[in-house]
């Protein structure tokens, strides 16, 4: 949706409204695509400490053999 922003001054709660509901709206100055109002991307879950405990052992912070370890440096 294309807007002037004279129009989206005195429209901006509805926008703003339309724009979190996921609709892209475009602010235009003088007819001119000028900015863009997209709604945020949803919040990464909160990182709980543990949540993998018993899941990664200690083989994971072994060092990597050679071959491995060459292959990631580029070698």
């Amino acid at each position: 949706m294309l807007v002037n922003v004279h129009d989206a001054k005195t429209q901006f709660s509805k926008l703003l409204e339309q724009a979190h509901a996921g609709q892209e709206i475009i602010l235009a100055k003088a007819g001119k695509p000028y900015a863009r109002m997209v709604p945020l991307a949803a919040a990464a879950p909160n990182r709980q400490p543990g949540r993998v405990k018993g899941i990664i052992d200690d083989a994971f912070f072994e060092p990597l053999p050679d071959a491995d370890l060459n292959t990631w440096e580029g070698r």
